[in-house]
């Protein structure tokens, strides 16, 4: 079980001012992803094969945005909800959601340095499924403390474990191996089922 570690959770102040909570991860979200360079971002995803289901690109930053906004709304609903309890034991929960919360965020935030920036498919694999396990253990912990907190967090579970899955499908498919991926368009030649980020979807043959 985890404790509240408070060297390591975000101030109190972060999770009691609802413009706080709900703009610091979107912030950090959006720095991160600018930090990466969107431009080598979109070259690198472009030379990757992809696995089925992979949505299309501009699907990315409007559902990290909703997601950050609601990770952030969570936090705030559980903390204020939480901290004006009389029972001990709702306080200490959202006290360790706090902790869990602070660490699930910095191994979001992780992800793409360590996908796009340092081409790691491997350790980004395992960030995300670590970030995966943390949140839903999380979503278990507000849910104790505020139901609305952990039905916010719902959606952002069910996204990170769709995002393991393609994390894990590049990587596969790419022989776990980014290097030198970044071309200006999508290569001429490409393996059956393998879809790039420009691509129009392929012609069946009569």
């Amino acid at each position: 079980m985890t404790s509240y570690i408070p060297s390591i959770t975000l101030p109190s102040q972060v999770f009691s001012q609802p413009a706080a909570s709900i703009l610091l991860p979107i912030t950090l979200g959006t720095g991160i992803g600018f930090a990466i360079r969107p431009v080598d971002t979109q070259r690198t995803y472009m030379a990757l094969k992809q696995p089925p289901y992979r949505p299309p690109p501009y699907v990315f930053g409007p559902m990290w945005t909703v997601l950050y906004g609601l990770m952030g709304y969570a936090a705030f609903r559980a903390w204020t909800t939480g901290m004006a309890s009389f029972n001990p034991q709702t306080r200490e929960l959202t006290k360790q959601g706090a902790t869990l919360y602070t660490i699930q965020l910095a191994l979001n935030l992780a992800w793409m340095p360590l996908f796009f920036g340092l081409k790691r498919p491997i350790e980004a694999t395992i960030d995300i499924i670590a970030l995966t396990g943390v949140t839903g253990y999380l979503t278990y912990i507000w849910g104790q403390v505020d139901i609305v907190a952990g039905w916010s967090l719902v959606p952002y579970l069910g996204w990170l474990s769709f995002a393991t899955y393609l994390s894990a499908g590049v990587g596969y498919l790419n022989d776990w191996n980014m290097a030198n991926k970044e071309v200006e368009r999508s290569p001429s030649s490409k393996t059956t089922h393998t879809k790039y980020v420009d691509e129009a979807p392929e012609k069946k043959s009569l």
